[in-house]
């Protein structure tokens, strides 16, 4: 019975996305401000000891103008081995960057909530601003750098299965990236490292890369690869799937 609630939510959001509309744009431009993506990815694993799954849905909605940009993105987690519990890991946040001054860096600012039983991340709460530079921004490719600074406050589980409620100031290091190879082919990725300023060993590590293959302009299959550390918990997961990409610019 576990299952269905994440399917159901999965086939919720791709209707979503197909009904936005027939015209499909490939990036943003002069008359195209929105995109939208739903990304459902999983693995299933059963033998004769036993059974495994893991469902990974992501949905994004950008909204980009000439001198500002919005960025709403989603994410879940949800897996069991053996019928026990093994990700239930929520991730939401919401970004600006505002582009003034010199060519090529802008400003951003940044809220994040996530929850993750995987990581014993009982709720964390990042809020922050920073700056950053593109060094690719091209109509089919995009590197970019980023720096600031987050006011983290969290509620944890130690590995001695100790809640831990605290707060702390980290800095942020962001390399994001998305290359588009000949109209068929996207690899695209974020990569966070997160140091506290208080003690050297609380840092949290995030990543995220995507490799899709377009059917259509608004279906692409995708493999996913995911690496997510906290070290003040001692915990971290490693997650490759494989499904689904709808996505839409209008």
């Amino acid at each position: 019975m576990g299952i269905k609630r994440p399917y159901l939510i999965t086939l919720i959001a791709a209707a979503v996305c197909l009904l936005l509309g027939n015209k499909t744009f490939a990036q943003f431009n002069d008359s195209t401000f929105y995109h939208t993506a739903f990304q459902s990815t999983g693995s299933i694993n059963k033998t004769r000891d036993g059974s495994a799954y893991l469902l990974n849905n992501a949905l994004k909605f950008n909204v980009k103008r000439k001198d500002i940009s919005l960025n709403f993105n989603n994410s879940w987690v949800y897996g069991k081995q053996n019928g026990i519990l093994s990700n239930n890991d929520f991730s939401s946040s919401l970004d600006f960057n505002l582009y003034k001054g010199i060519p090529h860096f802008y400003y951003w600012g940044l809220a994040n909530y996530n929850t993750s039983y995987s990581l014993k991340i009982n709720n964390q709460l990042l809020t922050g601003a920073g700056i950053a530079y593109n060094f690719i921004d091209s109509k089919n490719n995009y590197l970019n750098l980023s720096e600031g600074v987050l006011f983290d406050t969290s509620d944890l589980m130690l590995p001695d299965n100790t809640r831990d409620e605290y707060t702390t100031f980290r800095n942020s290091l962001r390399l994001q990236f998305r290359f588009n190879i000949g109209d068929r082919v996207v690899l695209d990725g974020s990569n966070f490292l997160q140091n506290s300023f208080d003690r050297g060993s609380d840092f949290n590590i995030r990543s995220t890369t995507n490799l899709s293959f377009k059917l259509q302009s608004w279906l692409a299959l995708t493999t996913s690869l995911n690496y997510n550390r906290v070290n003040r918990t001692l915990s971290e997961n490693l997650l490759f799937t494989y499904g689904l990409t709808l996505e839409k610019w209008f």
